[in-house]
């Protein structure tokens, strides 16, 4: 089966999934944009249809509302989107990120492309960071990514990653990702997004602010049960918990995550607290939950129902410190 990352580089650890090229850091955008794959851009073409007619060729017509996406380089076809549709190429996605590594202190850690093309990214540690009791290290971290086939606005993610086990989170406050998002009708203005964000960024030190209380707050089992059964499968905190689970599978993963088989769950910050119940679930979704390969399974946790998972497993636990 092809992989679904078409090409990815990356910087420090080898990525869970084991693919891309290395490269020492520091590196310019034009070496991350041809090691990442992002080195080809977003061609359009009018759609054109043959209509068959017996006994002749048939004759060639257009439909000028829509347009055809391609690669630059293999020609392959990526979508069929309205003419209004606003292209954002890969190299726009890593242009992104130059003033930033140039002048604020961010650092590129990863980027690369996804589903042929469709789909890419870059990821940039922030220079933010913070450490949890017993020495639990969590770092700031912004991604940006988009879609050339409807999939995906193009959104700038304010992010988190534990360093022990690279579990990731998006920064939410209220019940709302801090994510900026311009959809594909609107021309992306990256200064724009970025003076957007600039308040976003600033939600960091509140952010880390209930995740050390998340640490503080000690949890009892039939507490961890309801969070775990509320998260996974959908039920109300304060209903019994049955004698036959749904979602079975999860549940017993999450639980030996929690009970000491998640990597870093034996940490101060972790062991019995809603922090360890949040990271169970995020070492779940990131590294545990069933997927086609390792591919499709970040571009859940990141895009898909894996980020709509964690994002329920955050609002649920923040209740827990409200």
């Amino acid at each position: 089966m092809a992989h679904l990352i078409e090409q990815m580089a990356y910087v420090g650890a080898t990525p869970w999934h084991g693919l891309g090229s290395r490269l020492s850091p520091q590196q310019p955008l034009e070496v991350w944009q041809r090691e990442a794959g992002m080195n080809w851009q977003i061609q359009d073409s009018p759609v054109h249809f043959k209509s068959d007619t017996i006994g002749t060729l048939g004759s060639i017509h257009s439909f000028p509302e829509q347009k055809v996406l391609y690669r630059s380089d293999t020609k392959a076809p990526l979508s069929v989107v309205s003419n209004r549709y606003q292209v954002v190429q890969p190299r726009e996605v890593l242009e992104f990120y130059r003033d930033l590594t140039e002048v604020s202190g961010y650092e590129l850690e990863t980027a690369g492309v996804l589903k042929g093309g469709r789909k890419f990214w870059a990821l940039a540690r922030t220079g933010q960071g913070i450490a949890l009791k017993g020495n639990d290290q969590v770092n700031g971290y912004l991604l940006l990514a988009t879609s050339c086939d409807g999939t995906l606005a193009t959104t700038a993610t304010p992010t988190t990653v534990r360093v022990v086990c690279n579990n990731t989170l998006t920064i939410s406050l209220s019940g709302a990702p801090h994510a900026i998002k311009v959809p594909h009708s609107t021309r992306f203005d990256s200064h724009a997004v970025k003076k957007q964000l600039g308040i976003a960024v600033s939600q960091w030190d509140e952010f880390m602010y209930r995740m050390r209380a998340l640490a503080e707050r000690k949890v009892q089992w039939p507490e961890a049960m309801s969070f775990f059964m509320e998260v996974l499968c959908d039920t109300s905190a304060h209903d019994p918990i049955p004698n036959v689970l749904p979602n079975k599978r999860a549940m017993e993963k999450v639980q030996s995550l929690y009970e000491g088989k998640g990597r870093g769950s034996e940490m101060e910050s972790t062991r019995g607290t809603a922090w360890g119940l949040l990271n169970a679930v995020t070492e779940y979704v990131d590294h545990e939950r069933r997927a086609r390969s390792s591919e499709y399974r970040m571009d859940s946790a990141w895009f898909g129902q894996g980020a709509v998972i964690k994002q329920k497993a955050l609002d649920a636990a923040l209740q827990l410190v409200a």
